[in-house]
């Protein structure tokens, strides 16, 4: 402990940085020094008061960066302790997804990368399941410098959410309600739907009928859902609504709508066995663009928001900060499956 008061007190004579960050940089440079080392527990906040003199309040933000860095956690009430060696790093960041889809790949690659190499990132699924999501929240809470989070969107979450202080938390691709000041790079589903639907409605009407692939209690948004029916309803389409892919429904003169890839991918395999052809035995609609769907079948046709633009506001909002409430463009991509 001496040793590192030391190096507390070495730079309380540099005026240029505050007090709490006398107290990080004194703990960082005892950690590369091998005065520190994981494990090893640090003064309490009151040793650290009747030692350096400074505030409660001063002790505290110091740990509480420390905490966000990655290097220290408060274990059990019983103390704050040395975690990790990696001093290079500028944050911890939760990012907490629905699940690892592949635009999600894409999302997190790109978080990643405009990040770089002084940020840690930990991922978390939460597979729409208010439990796990609960569980995952009480894992993260306090633990980490900013948090990217994919919320349900559920009448719990939003109070959930409340614990993470605004200026730490930034949620993308879904929108639930909260205080105006938080952070949002979101996806909007029914009406941008619709409008693209109704873009594509003289392709939709060459087929018979219009299938949805849509099941609820599950992380499809239902947006699209709702924006699907006003669709059929409003342009006099025999359309329909099915909540579970079999080989025995593909048939011709038939549209498909598919939100999951494993309903896509399934289509695609029954549609090349039964030699149908895509864009004119049947047709395909896609939610969620990504690089197979360009070329696959001569490109499958989709309605999807910038997944690449989406992560990098989240990641500018976690190196920069400030507030930040966007509503992402989605896009239609016409190509030959419709």
């Amino acid at each position: 402990m001496q040793a590192l008061l030391e190096k507390i007190h070495d730079l309380k004579n540099i005026i240029s940085i505050s007090k709490h960050e006398q107290i990080v940089f004194g703990i960082i440079n005892s950690i590369e020094a091998g005065i520190l080392k994981v494990d090893d527990k640090l003064p309490s906040i009151n040793e650290m008061v009747a030692e350096i003199g400074y505030a409660r309040k001063t002790i505290v933000k110091a740990y509480t960066e420390l905490k966000e860095r990655g290097l220290v956690e408060s274990k059990n009430l019983k103390g704050y302790y040395i975690v990790s060696l990696e001093t290079n790093m500028t944050l911890k960041v939760a990012l907490v997804l629905y699940a690892f889809h592949s635009f999600q790949e894409d999302f997190y690659n790109t978080v990643r990368k405009e990040l770089g190499k002084r940020f840690q990132i930990d991922v978390f699924f939460h597979h729409n399941n208010l439990t796990i999501f609960k569980n995952i929240m009480d894992n993260v809470s306090r633990k980490y410098g900013a948090y990217i989070i994919a919320p349900i969107q559920h009448p719990d979450v939003p109070d959930i959410l409340k614990n993470i202080a605004e200026d730490k938390l930034i949620l993308v691709d879904r929108e639930v309600p909260m205080p105006k000041n938080y952070s949002y790079a979101t996806q909007e589903f029914e009406q941008i739907t619709y409008n693209h639907l109704v873009d594509l409605a003289p392709r939709i009407k060459k087929y018979d009928r219009f299938i949805l692939f849509y099941k609820g209690h599950t992380d499809l948004p239902e947006g699209v859902l709702y924006a699907f029916q006003r669709f059929i309803n409003d342009f006099n389409i025999k359309g329909e609504v099915a909540t579970v892919y079999k080989s025995k429904i593909l048939k011709k003169k038939t549209a498909y709508f598919t939100i999951s890839d494993s309903n896509l991918w399934q289509i695609l395999k029954d549609a090349r066995k039964l030699e149908y052809r895509i864009g004119r035995d049947i047709g395909i609609l896609a939610h969620d663009d990504n690089i197979v769907k360009e070329i696959a079948f001569g490109g499958i046709t989709t309605i999807s928001t910038d997944f690449e633009l989406m992560a990098k506001k989240a990641a500018k909002f976690v190196k920069y900060g400030g507030k930040l409430q966007e509503i992402i463009p989605t896009y239609l991509r016409e190509r030959n499956s419709l």
